[in-house]
């Protein structure tokens, strides 16, 4: 059994093609399509975070609102990046929206890709601290973080405050019991996996990998995820840890799908990115029988606990829920993921 979810990194624009022709288009589209996939058997809807594009941005309001709209499904972020947040304020948010998913929360969060603007981080009041990098900032922010999610009490109360304290020192609320150890840090490459373990966060791997041993970018996946499994228990955590894995994956059952997607498969991508060498993972696209045969040989999926389906979300809510779906029924029943 594998959890099977979308990732939606939300774009909207006025082309006439476009489903989504502006932000308010793709916030509803984000909910209505969380309730299809959860009615088509589905597991999860998460969606990306970027700022200064015409993109998801701020995931809260929408997590909340798919939270009241659905019962069963996982709702998340892949990825938030902590270069941008106030780790206080999201402790609250992040408390909110748990609790009114009665406990569905997963935190995806991470240091970021490129953004649209230079050190964008920087206009939401945010910098490194002297001989830091962004990195580092993104690291202290999520260290925070996930102290203040174990709820243990920090603030000194006032001794007259308007409302009644509970004893001893106060914490953030409202919290949410468990949802620390629902937090995913999105690792680009073997080693920041292996500290995503040392802190006790789940491991969210994506399309890309920000490094490149010249062999099949699953092969280095999967080497990832070897490296986090082997990083958990060396730390000794008593839990176990969730690993997930994003993928472009369309099965080609109809003459929309071969209109939009045959021909799209193919060979990993070796780039550069910000100075160095990237793989990219292949884009899936076949008949269903061809896919569960490629599918078969993608070592880092058969190792992860999640699929995150990435969906073309111009394409709308119908199309979208049907690539779900080709997914559900085509092809993984045949591979033991149903």
């Amino acid at each position: 059994m594998k959890n099977i979810g979308f990732l939606s990194f939300g774009h909207w624009s006025d082309s006439p093609h476009s489903a989504t022709r502006s932000a308010a288009d793709v916030l509803h589209q984000s909910i209505e399509l969380a309730e299809a996939v959860e009615d088509l058997g589905g597991d999860g809807a998460y969606y990306r975070v970027h700022h200064f594009a015409r993109q998801l941005a701020s995931p809260f309001p929408l997590l909340a609102a798919v939270a009241a709209r659905t019962s069963r499904i996982e709702i998340g972020t892949g990825v938030i990046d902590m270069r941008y947040e106030n780790p206080l304020y999201m402790t609250e948010e992040v408390g909110a929206v748990d609790l009114i998913s009665d406990g569905r929360l997963q935190i995806g969060i991470s240091r970021g890709s490129p953004e649209q603007v230079i050190d964008g981080y920087r206009y939401f009041g945010y910098a490194p601290s002297d001989g830091k990098t962004d990195a580092d900032l993104a690291r202290e922010h999520t260290a925070v973080l996930l102290e203040l999610l174990k709820g243990t009490g920090f603030a000194e109360p006032n001794p007259r405050p308007m409302f009644p304290n509970p004893p001893g020192k106060l914490r953030l609320e409202p919290h949410s019991p468990g949802l620390r150890d629902r937090v995913w840090w999105g690792a680009g490459s073997r080693a920041t996996a292996e500290w995503t373990a040392e802190q006790g966060m789940n491991l969210m791997s994506s399309t890309l990998l920000t490094e490149d041993t010249g062999v099949p970018f699953h092969e280095l996946q999967a080497e990832q995820i070897q490296r986090f499994r082997d990083a958990w228990k060396a730390a000794g955590h008593e839990r176990e840890p969730r690993v997930s894995v994003s993928r472009s994956i369309f099965a080609l059952v109809d003459d929309r799908d071969r209109a939009y997607f045959g021909g799209s498969g193919g060979d990993d991508q070796v780039g550069f990115l910000e100075g160095g060498r990237a793989r990219f993972g292949r884009t899936y696209a076949a008949e269903p029988d061809q896919l569960v045969e490629q599918l078969r040989e993608d070592t880092a999926i058969a190792a992860a606990d999640t699929l995150l389906l990435t969906v073309p979300n111009q394409l709308g809510v119908e199309y979208n829920a049907h690539v779900v779906e080709s997914i559900l029924q085509h092809v993984a029943p045949e591979l033991g993921w149903r």
